[in-house]
């Protein structure tokens, strides 16, 4: 079994940086990367809805593990995400990301289609049985209209390299529901920024973020704090944080995360179409909150 990532920790959902012509901008990327290493993340995901997944072609995301993959020089993993429609697809995916150095995968269920319990674990159990890469089970029905239910865990717990869950259900409940079922047998990373203190409490193992964008000292403090028992610290970190937290929570979220990124130096507004640059009443409001969280940064 591959153990090489514990999936405890912070794993930053990076947003992939273009250049006004469209282009990947590696050399932004890396500003950006070298933030997150320094702050202490435990890996880093590559080409999820952060990522903007759905508009980079193939060759974008292996040129996105190549270059991350040298420049981490494994200190952290790079993992990444797959988010496909067609089973034959997924897998192609997996394996290319495992010649191109990627250390783990996420995975949502198949896209587009809405499928049922059988097709969901098959799915699911025909791109583990493709690869040695360790996976974490992306479960966000919210977003993505399939739920995997705890029965479809229990099926898929018989492959050895499905270790997490990305828990990004909205439903606090369930990490108890995992952990009275599995024990341990599946690590727990919450995906959704707003509930990430509440999570962590109720004994999540990680934190798959995407504030930390923009805020990776502070993302990688709350998860310090809380696993060192001192929640009152954590809480007060929380509460400043949570109007920018907000921000991971919206349709928009892609614009909004890049824009943070942008005012603090570690990214830009560039996003690929149909996403378009925010303007107006809009850009003017989403600034605001992140001009005054940044104004109020709490010191560390």
């Amino acid at each position: 079994m591959n153990n090489s990532i514990t999936w405890q920790g912070v794993y930053p959902a990076l947003t992939t940086k273009f250049t006004k012509e469209d282009k990947l901008d590696l050399k932004l990327f890396e500003v950006n990367l070298n933030a997150q290493v320094a702050a202490g993340v435990q890996g880093i995901i590559l080409g999820g809805t952060l990522g903007e997944a759905s508009v980079l072609s193939s060759d974008e995301k292996m040129e996105l593990i190549r270059f991350s993959v040298e420049k981490v020089q494994n200190k952290i993993p790079v993992i990444v995400n797959i988010a496909e429609g067609s089973t034959r697809v997924a897998v192609e995916l997996a394996q290319q990301a495992e010649k191109n150095g990627a250390k783990g995968l996420m995975m949502l269920p198949p896209m587009r289609y809405k499928s049922d319990h059988r097709e969901t674990v098959t799915y699911f159990r025909t791109v583990a049985d493709s690869t040695q890469l360790p996976i974490m089970v992306y479960n966000n029905p919210v977003d993505y209209k399939i739920e995997v239910t705890l029965d479809m865990f229990a099926e898929l717990a018989q492959c050895e390299n499905i270790q997490s869950v990305k828990e990004s259900t909205r439903d606090v409940t369930n990490v108890t529901r995992m952990i009275n079922r599995f024990g341990n047998r599946f690590k727990i990373l919450c995906g959704v920024d707003t509930l990430a203190l509440e999570e962590l409490v109720l004994g999540a193992h990680g934190w798959v973020a995407g504030l930390v964008c923009a805020f990776p000292k502070e993302t990688v403090a709350i998860y310090d704090l809380v696993k060192a028992g001192e929640i009152e610290k954590a809480r007060l970190i929380y509460r400043w944080f949570m109007p920018l937290l907000e921000l991971d929570i919206h349709p928009k979220l892609v614009q909004y995360i890049k824009l943070a990124e942008s005012e603090v130096g570690l990214g830009s507004e560039f996003v690929r179409a149909p996403r378009l640059l925010l303007e107006g009443k809009e850009r003017e409001d989403v600034l605001k909150i992140i001009k005054n969280g940044i104004a109020t940064r709490p010191s560390l």
